[in-house]
């Protein structure tokens, strides 16, 4: 309905002041346009409008505008929306056919149905509605990137020189060569990194520093943007090149966290991207858990073997692993519904979306607790800071005057600062359309990353799309555990001088000396040890990486052996090395009283037999 009244100064909405759910959604207009809409209760204005029946005051809101005009119900509701920040939904009522009925439609059943509407209301957004913005989610989530980052740069920092180092197991510098020799002039296009540049022992260190220190200033809110693509470009560079040491989907998913986060502040559409990408990664650790077809999670078992077959359990898994079955196959139907069910939560109102927010953070808290997952536990809990608005994170000293101060852990400072950072700034066209633009194109390259597994479609294009962008790895596919490992093997390499005697070499966290208590190394991520695990899962030709580890034992390489606990040819390098096969298990609770073992295990065979120097320089590897 459009009339015409008397002109007035600014808009003005009249609206029932004896309704609940009215007076809920009044306060959310109020926050949305602030001191450009006059409020009023009809109970009180009704008076100043005389040819307005006071039946239409009570059947839906009206808004009197300066030029005359007299709106009513949706029409009215969304002209307060345009005024606000959302004018497409005014656009589509005016000019849209249809949309105008189907609104009007929509008003008068909610109308008609208030009370319920009140309690759906306070079940799903709270009263008052608060507008959402996402300040302090935008500045914790920087910091805790930048602690993130750091750690990943410090974990492999450490371990870099026997992994890609000139004496490591997989030299950046060879691949760099081996890369331009196969792909010529695409070579950077293929393998994205600043190893280009250089690829000298000095610059690996260089860049991993480098790495390290722009987390270091993301974590501190200094320079954050610049901290943000230069940590961007360095992990990538070390991802390319890392080889099988860098291809877990935790570093993938830091790469593409990382490069969401360049772009904050540039797009309102940035918590939706970050929701999207934890939505992701949850929902399809469910979807291929099923659709693999794998028996464990179908029969609800899974949970019986994984606490003693993941890669590396900590201390806790021992104790979770004696607990009775009854107890694991409810722990596997929780799994899948945690990851099938909650992350759908992620796209409900406020309430529903803080209880998912709950739920995941307390499912990656066990995960933690149970398994050595290096980083991504952190990263996981960090991407849950997009279903909490400010809203919930602070609230009115005054009812008067609004005024918001932060809760438990968020001085009034931190909260003034990141309000006046991300909420006051005001955005340029450019970026706006830069930080959209990016936004849709993910959108829409990752929206088949989740359609193509469920309804076995991608949208038309995004196939070719996500092959231009993956050497970037700014979209990615997820999914943990879509078979369940029943039994552990694990390879156990051991040298010898003669041939006749021979001693093993002793890994840092893995599952070697049975009497050695399970580690707690997360959120370092020991590379080898955890590879280590993967191999024992094929065989040696399907792992060149662990031959080309073999021979840096018998080259005597210190920087490979510091990535050992213990190497029983340290003064000097065995003539012999061979890797053999065995399957561990946990102990039960009278076998560990009695041996003080955490492990048990059975020789079950050869995995590499017995080489030599010689034996590779006839393979032409040395």
């Amino acid at each position: 309905m459009s009339s015409s009244v008397d002109a007035r100064e600014k808009p003005l909405m009249v609206f029932d002041g004896d309704c609940g759910f009215c007076r809920a959604w009044i306060e959310y207009w109020k926050d949305l346009t602030g001191e450009r809409v006059a409020y009023a209760p009809f109970q009180e204005a009704a008076a100043q409008f005389p040819n307005v029946p006071s039946e239409q005051f009570a059947e839906a809101v009206q808004i009197f505008l300066p030029d005359g005009q007299q709106r009513s119900g949706a029409h009215a509701a969304l002209t307060a929306r345009a005024i606000g920040d959302k004018t497409w939904l005014l656009s589509a009522y005016e000019r849209v056919p249809g949309f105008a009925a189907l609104a009007e439609a929509a008003y008068r059943t909610i109308a008609a149905h208030r009370s319920a509407a009140y309690t759906i209301t306070r079940l799903l957004w709270g009263v008052p509605v608060r507008r959402q913005s996402y300040a302090l989610a935008t500045e914790l989530f920087l910091r805790a990137l930048g602690i993130i980052y750091l750690i990943a740069f410090v974990s492999f920092g450490v371990q870099a020189s026997g992994l890609i180092g000139s004496n490591g197991i997989y030299p950046v510098a060879e691949t760099i060569v081996a890369v331009k020799r196969y792909y010529g002039d695409a070579a950077f296009r293929a393998l994205p990194s600043v190893f280009f540049l250089n690829s000298s022992d000095w610059f690996v260190a260089a860049v991993w520093i480098a790495g390290a220190a722009l987390g270091a200033l993301l974590m501190l809110g200094i320079a954050r943007r610049a901290a943000c693509v230069g940590a961007f470009v360095l992990y990538l560079s070390i991802s390319t090149t890392g080889q099988a040491f860098m291809s877990f989907q935790w570093d993938a998913l830091l790469l593409e966290a990382g490069f969401l986060a360049i772009f904050l502040g540039w797009s309102s559409l940035a918590p939706w991207m970050f929701r999207w990408l934890l939505f992701r990664l949850t929902f399809m650790s469910g979807v291929v858990k099923l659709a693999s077809g794998n028996p464990s999670w179908r029969a609800l078992t899974a949970m019986r073997y994984h606490h003693q077959t993941q890669p590396l359990p900590t201390p806790l898994a021992w104790y979770l692993h004696q607990l009775p079955a009854w107890f694991q196959s409810f722990s596997t139907a929780v799994v899948l519904a945690v990851e099938l069910g909650v992350p759908l939560l992620i796209w409900f109102p406020r309430r529903v979306r803080l209880l998912a927010a709950g739920i995941l953070i307390l499912f990656q808290v066990l995960i933690m607790l149970t398994g050595n997952y290096a980083f991504f536990n952190l990263l996981a809990i960090a991407l849950c800071l997009w279903l909490v608005d400010d809203a919930r994170l602070t609230k009115p000293t005054s009812a008067k005057t609004g005024q918001m101060w932060g809760t438990v852990g968020l001085p009034a400072r931190f909260v003034a600062r990141a309000r006046a950072r991300w909420l006051e700034r005001t955005k340029s066209v450019p970026r706006v359309a830069i930080g959209t633009g990016v936004a849709i194109l993910i959108l829409f390259v990752s929206i088949g990353e989740v359609t193509g597994p469920v309804l076995h479609w991608t949208p038309p294009g995004a196939d070719a799309a996500l092959g231009s962008l993956a050497p970037f790895e700014i979209v990615n596919s997820y999914g943990l555990f879509a078979v369940m490992t029943t039994t552990r093997v694990e390879i156990v390499i051991e040298g010898s001088s003669d041939g006749v005697t021979w001693q093993a070499y002793e890994f840092k966290y893995k599952p070697g000396d049975v009497k050695r208590r399970p580690a707690w190394v997360a959120p370092h991520q020991p590379r080898l040890d955890w590879q280590m695990w993967f191999a024992a899962l094929g065989n040696y030709e399907q792992n060149p990486w662990l031959l080309r580890f073999m021979l840096r034992l018998l080259q005597g390489s210190p920087e490979a052996a510091r990535l050992l606990a213990w190497d029983p040819f340290a003064k000097a390098p065995p003539v012999y090395v061979r890797a053999l096969v065995y399957e561990y298990s946990f102990t039960s609770w009278p076998e560990r009283r009695a041996t003080g073992a955490w492990w048990k295990r059975e020789y079950r065979g050869l995995y590499l037999p017995a080489l030599t120097r010689e034996d590779f320089a006839r393979a032409g590897m040395e």
